[in-house]
Order: C-alpha cells, then sequence, then structure tokens
C-alpha cells in the first residue's frame, strides 16, 4: 500500500499496577513481590499503540478521569503517535486501573476496575463516526459496556470496514452482534464464556467456534496460546504454529497479536498472512516484561514474520 492503513480502536484505557511473585496468592495470603511497575494499559490502548507502532495511523476512542493517572494515558499517545481527537474526559468516574500479578512462568491473573470506561455507550461511539467511516479496519474489546462494542462493530460494517471483536474479557453477548463482526478473536476461555459455558469446557476449540459462526460470525480465529492460532471460515479450517520465542511477561500478548492482526488485514493480506503476522507480534510481546515495552515495532514484527516463512512455515523461496 502507498498509504498508512487506518485502524480506529474503540476500547479501554487503564493503568496496570504490576508486579512479580514467586506463585500466584491464595485468598489471606501476603507474600513478598519483586518487579514492581505502574504504567499505561487496557486492552483498547494497547491495541491503539501496537497498531500504530506497526504503521498505522491509528485513532483511540475512549474515556479517561479527570485524575493524575489519567496524565499517563495523554504523554503515551503524545509519544506513539496514536491520534486522540476522539478521547474523552469524565468529569465523575476516575481513570480505570488494573492489579496484575505474575508468577515465575509468566503466567498472570489480573483484577480491573474499569472506572471512566464504563460511561462509553452508543452515543459515544457515534461521536466517532466520522473517522470510523474513514477506517480500513475498525477494532472493539469487552472492557467497555456491550452497547458501546455493538455500536462500533455496526459503524464500521455500515462504513465498508473490517471489523475485529477481541472479546476481552470475555461475557455473553447476544447473537445479533455477530452479524456485524467480520473477524471474532477469542482465546480458548473466552470462546467457551462466550457461548455460555465453564471457561474449561473439555468439547474442543474448533466445535466451538463452529458453534461462533453458526450465530452468525465470518470469520472466527482462536489464539491458542503457545501453540498458535486456529482460523475457522467458509473455505478454511487451519491451524497457523506458534513462534518459538522465550516467555518473560505473556500479559500483552494477545493485544500485539490482534493489532498484528488488524495491520495485516489493513494493508490488504489475507486472513491466513494477516494471522501469521499477529502470532509473530504475540510472540515478541512475550519476551519483555511489561505490555508497552514489549509491543513490537514494525522493523522486529516484519524481521520475525520473515524468519518464520523460512524455519516454522517452510515456505518455499
Amino acid at each position: 500500500m502507498t498509504r498508512k492503513p487506518e485502524v480506529t480502536v474503540v476500547g479501554s484505557f487503564a493503568v496496570g499496577l504490576t508486579m512479580r511473585a514467586p506463585k500466584l496468592p491464595i485468598f489471606g495470603e501476603t507474600m513478598l513481590g519483586t518487579d514492581f511497575d505502574m504504567g499505561p494499559g487496557g486492552k483498547g490502548s494497547n491495541q491503539a499503540v501496537a497498531t500504530s507502532r506497526l504503521g498505522a495511523n491509528s485513532s483511540l476512542l475512549a474515556i479517561i478521569g479527570e485524575d493524575k493517572l489519567a496524565g499517563i494515558a495523554t504523554d503515551l499517545y503524545a509519544a506513539e503517535g496514536v491520534d486522540t481527537s476522539l478521547l474523552t474526559v469524565s468529569k465523575t468516574r476516575a481513570t480505570g486501573v488494573g492489579f496484575i500479578i505474575l508468577n515465575d512462568k509468566g503466567e498472570n491473573f489480573i483484577i480491573l476496575d474499569m472506572g471512566a470506561n464504563e460511561e462509553m455507550d452508543a452515543t459515544a461511539v457515534d461521536r466517532g463516526e466520522q473517522r470510523i467511516a474513514a477506517s480500513d479496519v475498525v477494532m472493539t474489546v469487552l472492557e467497555i459496556p456491550t452497547a458501546a462494542a455493538i455500536r462500533a462493530m455496526e459503524l464500521g460494517r455500515r462504513h465498508g470496514a473490517k471489523t475485529i471483536l477481541n472479546p476481552a474479557p470475555a461475557r455473553a453477548l447476544p447473537d445479533g452482534i455477530f452479524a456485524h463482526v467480520d473477524y471474532l478473536t477469542p482465546n480458548e476461555s473466552e470462546l467457551r464464556i462466550l457461548l455460555g459455558l465453564p471457561a474449561d469446557d473439555p468439547r474442543s476449540s474448533r466445535e466451538l467456534a463452529g458453534e461462533l459462526r453458526r450465530r452468525g460470525v465470518r470469520n472466527v480465529v482462536v489464539t491458542l496460546g503457545r501453540t498458535g492460532a486456529l482460523i475457522l471460515t467458509d473455505e478454511l479450517d487451519i491451524m497457523v504454529p506458534a513462534i518459538p520465542v522465550d516467555v518473560v511477561d505473556t500479559t500483552g500478548a494477545g493485544d500485539a497479536f490482534n493489532s498484528g492482526f488488524a495491520v495485516a488485514l489493513a494493508e490488504g493480506r489475507d486472513i491466513v498472512d494477516a494471522v501469521r503476522f499477529g502470532v509473530c507480534c504475540g510472540g515478541l510481546a512475550c519476551t519483555a516484561l511489561g505490555v508497552i515495552s514489549g509491543l513490537p515495532d514494525r522493523a522486529r514484527a516484519d524481521a520475525l514474520f520473515e524468519e518464520a516463512k523460512k524455519t516454522v512455515w517452510k515456505e518455499r523461496t
């Protein structure tokens, strides 16, 4: 493409407070941790930054508070080149915040208070319609109210953008939203929760992804962590293997995957190529502590993609 792809993220900002512990705590337990870090987070924000780093003109439609934590957001977007013309300030709710505990394996659990993000509604999304209309891809997450996520997908579809719903954190959704979703990108537990099942339901992810397609989703891409990603469409039922990396912190891997996938789609690449690029971005995100520091730039992502074509996907040159 001769121009930069246009990506609009309708999503969330929250400040992440991260600490490493020898194991994940149980109720009532106090333990000593290390490596405390405070920095920007929220899945929508992460994806706006990541798509900008990967070469897109990225715009974030989100709501923050009037408190000191809000400055972490505005400073970040100024540094990363994210368009903030659709960023609004709540007079009544605090900026979102999340507490993240990592164990020695790089696994995590997260507790969120989404604060001002909860004021997002369909009317707030409508204020971004002009920008959405100019977008190649519109992305949204579920750290905002369902009505706002639905509206983002509706407007994206109305104006001919490719629409991506990253259903995290997962919850049951009305089937009507799926008709507006071109690409649904759950992980394995999110896939099950979307269907009203326990997060550890033993049925295969392929079977359950097929059920979501029957509810109206055109293309389902299930992220499988260290295994890779499953693509299920009218024409495809394939696995894209993961890229072996030294895992330090998995916290931002899903956001990096979705961002790489979105930018590749916005550039006109096919779904397999886009998932492969996303897998590379997700893998790179696991190699650094902290979300923002782990989100790859375009040069690193392209380099790993080219290497993976030879070593992982065994393509002939």
